[in-house]
This record gives C-alpha cells, structure tokens and sequence, in this order.
C-alpha cells in the first residue's frame, strides 16, 4: 500500500495490542480492505466473500489468513472461522454493511452484533477516506497511484449492554449502538482529515 499510494494513518495506537479485537470498516472501495491490511498496526482477518477466491488470488488470500463467506446464507463455517480468530486473540476486520456502498455505515448488517456480542471482543471503528475522491488514470478503477488515503481508527467500545444477553433483541440494540459509534466516528475522522 505504501508503494502505490500515501497512506496516513491516524490514531492506530487506539488498536488494543493484545487480545481479539474487531475492526468495523466502512465500504466504498475495493481497496478499502487491502489497504487497512497493509497499514493495521496488527494482522486482520476479514470475512470476504467467496466470490472473491478465484483463481491465483484464492491461495493468496487464504495463505494471509483470510475468511471466506458466502453472503447467501448463514455460512456456519465462516462464522466458526471468525469466532476462532477472536477465540485466539486475533483481530477480525468486518464491512459491518456487508458490501460495498457508500460507506457511510448508513445500513448495518447484524453479523458484526453478532460476533462483539458473542465474543466480548471489543469493537474499533475505521474510517478509510480517499479512495473514491477521484479514479485514476492508468488503471480507472483505483485512485491515483501515489495519492493520499487516510486511515482513522476510533476507540474502542464495547457493543453489549453489560448483561452478557445474546437475544435477538439484544443484537438489535447492539447494532443501534454500533451505528451511532461508527456513524460518530466517521464524522469525526472527516472533520479530523478535511474529507
């Protein structure tokens, strides 16, 4: 990543050092994920979908670690995957609107509830801004090479309520909390980065 653009980085000492942790990233480009991967001050494990492991990239992903999902249905064999990142300690990176958009944490999925609640990992929002302020001109689906994407990590939060409940109505106030914390964040890493 920092080959081809100048990524700044801010606020990555708010990641936990140790212990499982969840990075809730938003959406708007497909360098948003790779680009986290290459500047997180730990590894990430994303949940990516299967679409995305054809050909020479599908042993390259799942040699770095990477969780492949079929967004289709409730992919078991996923979620146990992503439950056992965190189980060991390590850190989980969720698209908390489960594709790409807007990026603006407008319409959330419920998986990302889902595994804070069930974990008790801890939640750090990331706010990756630039991709999508302009398109590059040797290859039109990527910023310009060498130009500056921002990565702002949040603080950390807790998405439970304190009570350890795993009911449905639970993850629904869950998931309402952690849009207002994701939402709040992005707002503040906009005023903090001028995007």
């Amino acid at each position: 990543m920092y080959g081809l653009w100048k990524p700044r980085v801010l606020g990555a000492w708010r990641v936990p050092a140790t212990g499982p942790v969840i990075l809730a990233v938003n959406h708007a480009h497909n360098i948003d994920g790779p680009m986290l991967m290459g500047t997180a001050p730990r590894p990430v494990h994303f949940l990516i979908k299967k679409e995305a492991f054809t050909g020479p990239l599908d042993p390259f992903l799942r040699g770095i670690g990477q969780i492949e999902v079929d967004r289709t249905t409730a992919d078991r064999t996923a979620i146990t995957h992503a439950l056992g990142v965190l189980e060991r300690g390590g850190v989980l990176g969720i698209f908390p609107e489960g594709t790409r958009g807007e990026g603006d944490f407008a319409s959330l999925r419920a998986g990302l509830a889902y595994f804070a609640v069930r974990s008790g990992a801890p939640i750090v929002p990331v706010a990756v801004l630039g991709s999508t302020d302009r398109r590059g001109r040797l290859i039109q689906g990527l910023p310009p090479l060498r130009s500056r994407v921002d990565v702002v990590f949040g603080d950390a939060f807790q998405a439970g309520d304190g009570t350890g409940r795993r009911t449905r109505k639970a993850l629904d106030e869950a998931t309402v909390r952690i849009q207002e914390r994701l939402t709040a964040h992005l707002k503040n890493a906009r005023l903090s980065t001028g995007r």
